[in-house]
């Protein structure tokens, strides 16, 4: 018995397959297709919607969008990528109409309509509204932290700006000390070769020049109010992730719905904590799903007692169950979650004898 056999790349087809007959019925592609052709692009402030009468034609807005969502459900962050796929995956060809636009009309179509592109992600979750996807009465926040380009020597709070600083001039002072102890040295070759006058003056003039830039972050610092500056990424932060190592991140907020884990909301902050992030997200949860009553999980993570008081101050009449505390080598040492339900009672925390 032979083996499963392929076509000969070389024969001829008489009558050419159809790109459609490779995309099945049930292909997410074609709900991309569909879902970016309900949309009304002008409205939603994406440029160039009206083809302009002169020059070279442009790619239509409509097209790229199909290849960034298309990119987002299939973990294809990059331009670069996304342009290699447009050239060889069969699902891509059918979605563009064999289009291949270069990486750098991708990342400028990405980088000019970022607004646009948020609000795409709005219109989909109205779509799920309407579609009855959401149950509307349980749903869950959380924070992730993704890492961003910005790497930890190029992240600075002001106490590790002092400590360069002060490490900056005791290099200088060692280097002038080497000077002068150089222009009183005999005219003798020493024994082990010591850096010139010249090599120390150049290394004493990069120094200042460092400390003059650690000085203006430090002013910028100060005069910005923020505790800490990143050079790369200007808007990422220097957080403690879920492993307990400190790298450069931002915390990304989401809040899904129980029925088919969809996302409700998502909110991108540089917030190094989940403290400040439970008021906000659930009532945009609830406002997203315009509902009355809204149990919404969170973890240990967001609960505080100033939070706590926004969400009942700004939800009118909130029930609120405070956590049990968390005793180490306790029995049941597994740490509890919050729950806020925003319904029209008054506030009844949890009783001290409640097991």
């Amino acid at each position: 018995m032979g083996y499963i056999e392929g076509i000969d790349r070389a024969e001829v087809l008489l009558f050419p397959e159809s790109l459609d007959d490779y995309i099945t019925p049930e292909n997410p592609v074609r709900f991309i297709d569909a879902f970016v052709a309900s949309l009304n692009l002008g409205e939603l402030g994406f440029g160039r919607t009206t083809p302009a009468s002169t020059g070279r034609p442009a790619y239509d807005p409509a097209t790229l969008l199909k290849l960034y969502v298309y990119g987002y459900l299939n973990r294809i962050r990059s331009s670069r990528l996304l342009e290699r796929e447009a050239g060889r995956n069969v699902e891509v060809m059918w979605l563009v109409g064999k289009l291949a636009p270069d990486f750098k009309t991708i990342a400028n179509f990405r980088r000019d309509n970022l607004a646009a592109i948020k609000a795409v992600c709005r219109e989909f979750t109205l779509l799920c509204r309407r579609l009855e996807l959401f149950g509307g009465e349980l749903v869950a926040v959380d924070g992730s932290k993704f890492k961003a380009v910005n790497n930890r020597k190029r992240n600075f709070s002001q106490k590790r700006l002092e400590r360069a600083l002060a490490a900056i001039d005791d290099k200088i002072d060692s280097y002038v000390e080497s000077l002068d102890e150089a222009d009183r040295a005999d005219s003798e070759a020493p024994v082990v070769k010591l850096p010139t006058a010249d090599e120390l003056r150049e290394k004493i003039a990069s120094l200042k020049q460092r400390k003059a830039k650690y000085e203006d972050l430090s002013k910028d610092l100060s005069e910005s109010g923020d505790k800490q500056i990143s050079l790369t990424d200007p808007d990422a932060r220097s957080m403690v992730t879920h492993f307990g190592t400190t790298d450069v991140c931002y915390n990304v907020q989401t809040v899904v719905d129980a029925k088919y884990k969809l996302i409700v909301e998502h909110e991108v902050t540089n917030n190094p904590t989940d403290h400040a992030q439970l008021s906000v997200m659930a009532l945009k949860a609830k406002e997203t799903l315009q509902v009355g009553e809204l149990n919404v999980l969170a973890d240990m993570g967001y609960f505080d007692g100033a939070e706590v008081k926004s969400v009942l101050m700004l939800a009118s009449r909130l029930s609120s169950r405070s956590p049990r505390p968390h005793l180490e080598g306790s029995a049941d040492s597994t740490p509890k979650t919050t729950s806020l339900t925003t319904k029209p009672v008054t506030h009844t925390p949890a009783r001290k004898d409640e097991p």
